[in-house]
């Protein structure tokens, strides 16, 4: 949120996700520069269509992941008496919390809670915090046959192999219902619930069990282990499976008979993570050198900041526009902001694309910038030093070049968990809200949350007139 330039900071907020972006004029695009000028002498002018397209899939799951290892150990591994797992996930109001993780003296069950999942918020929209175990059940998988828990020898801690027991001859999920005693659920497992900044908030699930929480006939007393399981934040019904249905062949097997959450981790995460509009922004057309920023170092106080952190691309046009035809080698600028099919300016949201068109002589090359919206301060663009119009050979290029593009942090505001932060374009209250970011620099975007790949979110395509 570091202002340089103070005249800017009376600008208003210009993404929201209901709210048009842009200078209102109802074209796709604004320029200014004369273009074609400033270029390699007399070379030919072409003319490039600049594509860009929003192609975020839609997501199931906010967050998904996996929690394997104890707190305080460093390998995973099971999860022992008075032993904890714990993980941190972002959420906003009517997001819920569901979970998977095997009761391991048994053949095929685990604890969860039922399809609604955990309520993250209450009623009012405020976070939920504490004890939330009397939402977790027990539940049986239907994949395997039961056997007294703790004696079965084709239970995990004694099976010579995965999959040696009988088939279940009833295959639906359904609540644990056999002749067999088994301990409350309190008696084995803890899950709180702990609040934190930023709407992101810390799981903690805790193995309750001790010798003797498990008295089988044909065996020792025992403890219960609990397995490494997965984690989504959701707000679907029946995230993982559906009580009363046959198990699902989406990993739930290996996980309530073998406590390996590993192939329900692979089948959620291409159904996780952030979706986001794309917020319109500026195409330069220029020589060599870097006009926009330069990794590494910090933001130059143009414009770049209200664009990365609010989607707002009029201070930075105006001041690359400035110097259209200097010592920078800019030959044109342009803002791109209406979308295609749209009658107004506004956000390119999933789905969605947008044109425009450059002129470029052989040499030139082509930067642009444009906010990531469920962001603090991230925004897309090619290096520093752009894309390339022409090969080497000084043909015009043409296709996909969405490989050249990446997902930078201005380092102007601290980052929170993409899609949730408060401080975020959607959801504060004004432009430059956040706190200021440690790291003063442009640089790709390395925060320690997850994003997906530039090219996964965002296709640019250029093609030349023919």
């Amino acid at each position: 949120m570091k202002i340089r330039n103070r005249a800017l900071s009376a600008l208003p907020l210009v993404l929201t996700l209901a709210a048009a972006c842009g200078d209102g004029d109802g074209g796709d695009t604004t320029g200014a520069g004369g273009m074609g000028g400033g270029g390699a002498g007399g070379d030919a002018v072409t003319s490039f269509e600049i594509t860009l397209e929003n192609v975020t899939p839609a997501r199931d799951y906010r967050v998904a992941g996996v929690f394997d290892t104890p707190v305080g150990e460093s390998m995973p591994g099971p999860l022992f008496p008075e032993k904890s797992f714990e993980f941190r996930v972002g959420a906003l109001p009517g997001d819920r919390l569901s979970f998977t993780t095997m009761f391991g003296q048994s053949n095929d069950l685990f604890y969860a809670p039922d399809g609604a999942g955990i309520a993250l918020y209450d009623e009012k929209g405020a976070p939920v915090s504490g004890d939330v175990t009397d939402q977790v059940l027990l539940w049986d998988a239907g994949t395997e046959a039961n056997e007294e828990p703790g004696a079965g020898p084709n239970q995990a801690p004694r099976q010579s192999g995965p999959n040696t027991g009988a088939p279940d001859p009833d295959n639906t999920v359904r609540l644990v219902d056999d002749d067999y005693t088994y301990p409350p659920v309190e008696e084995v497992i803890q899950v709180t619930v702990t609040p934190e900044p930023g709407n992101e908030f810390t799981i903690r699930i805790t193995n309750m069990s001790k010798a003797g929480t498990l008295m089988p006939e044909g065996g020792e007393p025992a403890a219960v282990p609990l397995s490494p399981g997965l984690f989504v934040v959701h707000t679907m019904d029946n995230p993982l499976f559906t009580v009363g249905q046959a198990y699902p062949d989406n990993g739930l097997e290996a996980q309530a008979e073998d406590g390996n959450p590993t192939m329900l981790h692979e089948g959620a995460m291409p159904r996780a993570g952030l979706t986001s509009p794309v917020a319109p922004g500026v195409a330069v057309v220029h020589g060599s050198g870097a006009p926009l920023f330069m990794s590494g170092e910090a933001d130059r106080g143009k414009g770049l900041e209200m664009l990365a952190e609010d989607g707002n691309p009029t201070a930075l046009a105006a001041s690359l526009e400035d110097e259209v035809g200097g010592e920078s080698g800019i030959s044109s600028v342009l803002v791109y902001n209406t979308p295609v099919g749209a009658s107004m300016p506004g956000p390119l949201l999933p789905g969605a694309k947008l044109s425009f068109t450059v002129t470029a002589r052989p040499g030139e090359r082509l930067s642009f910038a444009s906010m990531l919206g469920q962001s603090n301060d991230l925004f897309f663009a090619p290096s520093a030093q752009g894309i390339a119009l022409f090969d080497a050979s000084g043909e015009p290029v043409s296709g996909d070049v969405s490989d050249q593009v990446t997902i930078w942090d201005a380092g102007t505001e601290a980052n929170q968990w993409p899609g949730v932060g408060p401080d975020q374009a959607p959801r504060q209250a004004g432009p430059q809200m956040g706190a200021d970011d440690p790291t003063d620099q442009v640089r790709p975007v390395d925060d320690g949350y997850a994003y997906p790949a530039s090219n996964q979110m965002l296709k640019v395509t250029i093609t030349p007139a023919r």
